[in-house]
């Protein structure tokens, strides 16, 4: 009997171990939400838990979500902010150094805070971002605190809510909505600064084991105008490192695109006539291309026409041809490869262009 008994209980414990480890939905009707988007190479994510307004109206600010700083009657903090959601620690965070408001912040995760104002709100980054709520908030362990303006609403937002809005190349909008309260704030990065320290880190890796990676790295340098000289050791690296390094067109030239940044110019067209013979024909056409974006129609219209005498009477170095001629002027005979490429358009696409080029041409006008 005594064994029986025994053996019920330690079934009845180890049922009950097991189902507290089973995933439950979260109490208190505030359901766990993240929302995360990437500006340029940095990735940015928001963790929060989502209370609902549940008939409230018109009492969620300054009364449910007090102004300023309070005494929230437990833990250690006599002076504490919202917690800019419900329940744990709202989060974010950021995977590289960004700007908040046009003020610095560094890569990290940080508890997300709110001191909320009648017209504007005190946003605070903390570097406690594994309590629950603000009952241990510290103001020493602040690293950002910046002021934006209350943005009212028409229309009544049920459950808090972030998101990212107004994306450019280099910034976003991050809006709080709940009820009939907006509050947003721009997260900014600096693309340049960002994309070569993750370039530094991933050429020291396995991805720079590819000739390919030092040359992207370079003509990053070039294409913005930035870093050059480290960009010339990148793209010498691309021919000459060890176990890397590859002779061809596509090192040969990004190194000259570097050199020609750096005013050396005769050193440039050196390599040059090194990489063009190495060239495949698309990679040809696409130099020359360059050259025409690069004011110099007399240099690119020689390249077509080399082009043209290795890969004779094809749609690609035809139209280069139209190109070229277009670009120098001579109408004529650039109209006259126009209307040989368009009996070799591979589909409907080139031919719609090639037509286009044609109805250009025949007004007189560049197709460039």
């Amino acid at each position: 009997m005594y064994k029986t008994r025994l053996f019920f209980i330690c079934i009845l414990f180890v049922g009950t171990s097991y189902a507290q480890n089973l995933t439950t939905p979260v109490g208190g009707g505030s359901p766990k939400a993240m929302v995360s988007e990437r500006i340029g190479i940095t990735d940015i994510s928001i963790n929060y838990n989502r209370p609902g307004v549940k008939g409230r109206e018109g009492k969620i600010w300054g009364d449910l979500v007090p102004y300023g700083y309070t005494d929230l009657g437990f833990g250690t903090s006599k002076s504490a902010p919202w917690r800019a959601g419900a329940d744990e620690n709202t989060t974010i965070s950021f995977s590289t150094d960004v700007m908040i408001e046009g003020k610095p912040l560094a890569a990290g995760k940080y508890g997300f805070f709110i001191a909320l104002r009648e017209t504007d709100a005190e946003l605070i980054f903390n570097n406690n971002s594994t309590s629950w709520g603000s009952y241990f908030y510290d103001p020493r362990e602040d690293v950002l605190k910046v002021v934006v303006k209350n943005v009212m609403a028409n229309e009544s937002v049920e459950r808090l809510k972030y998101e990212f809005s107004e994306e450019k190349e280099n910034s976003a909008i991050i809006t709080l909505y709940w009820e009939k309260m907006k509050i947003p704030f721009t997260v900014s990065v600096d693309i340049i600064k960002t994309q070569l320290e993750s370039f530094r880190r991933e050429l020291k890796s396995n991805k720079g084991f590819d000739a390919d990676a030092w040359v992207q790295a370079a003509n990053f340098s070039v294409q913005n105008n930035t870093n050059l000289d480290e960009a010339l050791i990148w793209s010498d690296y691309a021919i000459n490192g060890v176990f890397v390094g590859q002779k061809n067109f596509k090192t040969l030239s990004t190194k000259a695109k570097v050199l020609n940044k750096l005013g050396k110019t005769a050193e440039a067209d050196e390599l040059m006539k090194q990489a063009i013979p190495m060239a495949t024909m698309q990679e040809t056409h696409q130099y020359a291309r360059e050259l025409l974006r690069d004011k110099k129609p007399v240099d690119a219209l020689a390249i077509y026409k080399m082009n043209a005498k290795k890969y004779p009477n094809v749609f690609t170095t035809n139209v280069g041809l139209v190109r070229g001629y277009s670009a120098n002027g001579d109408f004529k005979n650039a109209l006259k490869y126009s209307r040989m490429a368009m009996d070799q358009a591979p589909d409907k696409a080139n031919k719609d262009a090639v037509e286009g080029f044609i109805k250009k041409l025949e007004e007189g006008k560049d197709i460039n």
